[in-house]
Formats: structure tokens, C-alpha cells, sequence
């Protein structure tokens, strides 16, 4: 990483698994725009990857995802796993 990219941890779901980890952006610009314009494949740093019942898989310090796999992608601090009922 050089000074001008920040660290964004994100929560990344595909049809199987659950991946969490850093990607990389230049200051100030939008998850969106960056899945847009991505390769292919997306970079990702200090990942682990869980099945989509919550066993951890794996961790590792780089891997890359497939960005056509992707099915949601958001940054984790955004995360509210707790489901709430509007009445």
C-alpha cells in the first residue's frame, strides 16, 4: 500500500461464501466506483472466507476474488447482522 490508498474492510457475499478483508482505494473514492472499474479480479488483503453457515474456511494475508461472483459487496462497519422487525 502507498500513501495515497486507504484501507476499507468490506464484507464480500457470493453464491457460497461469506469473505471478509481489505481492498484498497485511493482517498475519498466510492466502493462503487471502484467495483466498477476493477479488473476481473479484485485484490484483497487479511481475508477470511466462511461458508454461508458461518464456518470459518480460511484466512490469508492476500487473495483474489472474481468480481462476476460477487452477489453483494458493502463496507463491514455498514454490517447490521441483527434482523429487526418494522411493525
Amino acid at each position: 500500500m502507498n500513501a495515497s490508498e486507504e484501507k476499507t474492510r468490506v464484507m464480500i457475499l457470493t453464491g457460497h461464501y461469506r469473505i471478509t478483508g481489505m481492498i484498497h482505494l485511493v482517498p475519498g473514492a466510492r466502493l462503487t466506483d471502484f467495483i466498477v472499474d476493477a479488473k476481473p479480479f479484485i485484490a484483497l488483503t487479511d481475508a477470511e472466507v466462511m461458508d454461508r453457515d458461518g464456518r470459518r474456511l480460511l484466512t490469508t494475508p492476500f487473495m483474489n476474488i472474481q468480481r462476476d461472483r460477487i452477489e453483494v459487496i458493502t463496507p463491514e462497519k455498514m454490517v447490521d447482522t441483527g434482523y429487526k422487525r418494522s411493525m
